[in-house]
């Protein structure tokens, strides 16, 4: 792995280890003299000679620079920027060998934080692994010196600095493969040096470019960017402060993005049961805001719905509670089945969305509300309800303070999706050990292939 020098780094050293294990965010471990080593490129059982670019007084930080033995499950990374860019961190470990790593990470977790085990780990849920993300946040970094910009992620070592990049393989083909043409682009402005970033939100068909901007773009500016959209098949939107701002260059006037999905995901097979249950309408179909948030994987969302509604396994004369739902992802699937679901989300903006999807789907079982979900919830009617099942999606921070008073609906079954494992086995030892649910099934979601992100879902039963 290259490691670049910086003004003021630690002086390089070498040195021969065994790595021993792989840490949570997917880099090796090692120990020197006693002292724990996290070594960037280095998989377990390997001996690797490595260089140290930090030291603490808990621990030390290197990257691997010479591999002396091999483990097989290495492989080699299909992107040409890997050993620099943070993008990713695993693409030298083989996809069936992340899954198992990530599935590991889980049952740790759930063990440290919640004290508890699933009665069953389920498989994977997976897709493809390249070309998967629809949503990214690319750093753009005018270099003085050179007098050229950068356009990538932030590099792996050095996280204040920007990979040089001009292919991404993660990234949706559309745009991963045009990452040096976007790079030529911001050279030609005049605004260069101001513009920190580009965001990417794609859809099923579409994608656009979101410029954030420090300083007034003049129209010589808007013209390039407005023809490298009609060239390339972009939508050009600029930023000048939040997301809640955007200006509309191309096309001129706001509209939505949109995914599918298929009748396909809409057969499931429950669990506990063996006959598979069909529906025959027509594709659902969602409408979003580039600044909407949305899964950054459709291609695993899909699937993830699908196991989702195994799990919940929803039946007509049930009413759901989805919790954290966003513009709808799960709760209009779920409707299709259940007598009824009611989502809340703290934004009413992404409340509005989810009802209008709802509208579009012609869905009419299910309503939306908002609610800080962070806070009491005694003031809200639609909490006082009774509920069948509830669906979880929270964020980072997980859903304590929804789990610590699940008693006022004690509901049969909640599924929880989880994008954190530490807050999911938080919140499980919660449920398990305080509330009387059993975990039944766990497993993970690749959302994040080539990454150590671990995004999975969890089943739990009252009684």
């Amino acid at each position: 792995m290259f490691l670049r020098s910086r003004p003021g780094a630690l002086k390089p050293k070498l040195k021969t280890v065994v790595i021993e294990k792989l840490s949570h965010d997917g880099r090796g471990i090692a120990r020197v003299e006693g002292k724990t080593v996290f070594v960037a490129g280095a998989l377990p059982g390997e001996t690797v000679e490595l260089k140290f670019y930090h030291q603490k007084s808990r621990f030390d930080e290197a990257v691997c620079e010479k591999i002396i033995l091999s483990s097989p499950d290495r492989a080699v990374p299909t992107c040409p920027h890997f050993s620099v860019c943070g993008g990713c961190s695993l693409q030298h470990l083989s996809p069936e060998k992340q899954r198992e790593y990530k599935q590991t990470v889980l049952l740790e977790q759930f063990q440290h934080f919640g004290h508890v085990q699933p009665e069953i780990t389920a498989p994977p849920v997976l897709d493809k692994a390249f070309g998967y993300r629809h949503r990214a946040r690319l750093s753009v970094k005018y270099v003085e010196k050179l007098d050229m910009v950068h356009v990538g992620f932030r590099e792996k070592i050095h996280p204040r600095w920007v990979t040089d990049t001009a292919v991404c393989s993660i990234l949706h083909p559309m745009i991963g493969e045009k990452i040096q043409l976007l790079r030529e682009l911001i050279a030609e402005l005049e605004i260069k040096r101001e513009i920190p970033q580009v965001e990417i939100a794609m859809g099923d068909k579409e994608c656009a470019l979101i410029f954030r901007h420090l300083k007034p773009i003049q129209q010589e500016d808007r013209t390039r960017l407005a023809a490298f959209g009609k060239q390339h098949g972009f939508w050009i939107l600029l930023q000048a402060s939040n997301l809640d701002n955007l200006e509309w260059l191309l096309p001129e006037k706001p509209q939505f993005l949109t995914y599918t999905l298929p009748r396909g995901v809409l057969t499931y097979t429950p669990v506990s049961e063996k006959q598979p249950v069909h529906r025959e309408e027509e594709t659902l179909v969602y409408f979003f805001s580039p600044a909407h948030f949305t899964q950054v994987n459709p291609y695993v969302n899909r699937q993830l719905i699908q196991r989702v509604l195994e799990l919940l396994a929803p039946k007509p004369d049930e009413t759901i509670l989805d919790l954290f739902c966003g513009l709808g992802n799960f709760s209009l699937p779920l409707a299709r089945y259940a007598g009824k679901v009611i989502g809340v989300e703290g934004g009413e903006n992404m409340v509005f969305q989810a009802k209008y999807n709802a509208d579009q789907n012609q869905i009419v079982n299910a309503e939306f509300y908002t609610a800080d979900l962070f806070k009491p919830l005694n003031n809200h009617v639609w909490a006082s309800q009774p509920y069948d099942k509830i669906l979880l999606d929270p964020p980072r921070t997980g859903a304590q303070e929804i789990v610590q008073t699940i008693e006022r609906w004690n509901p049969k079954s909640i599924v929880y999706v989880s994008c954190n494992p530490a807050t999911l086995a938080r919140d499980a030892g919660i449920l398990v050990h305080q509330k009387g649910y059993r975990l039944i099934e766990t497993g993970i979601a690749d959302m994040f292939p080539h990454t150590a992100h671990v995004e999975s879902v969890a089943l739990f039963q009252l009684g």
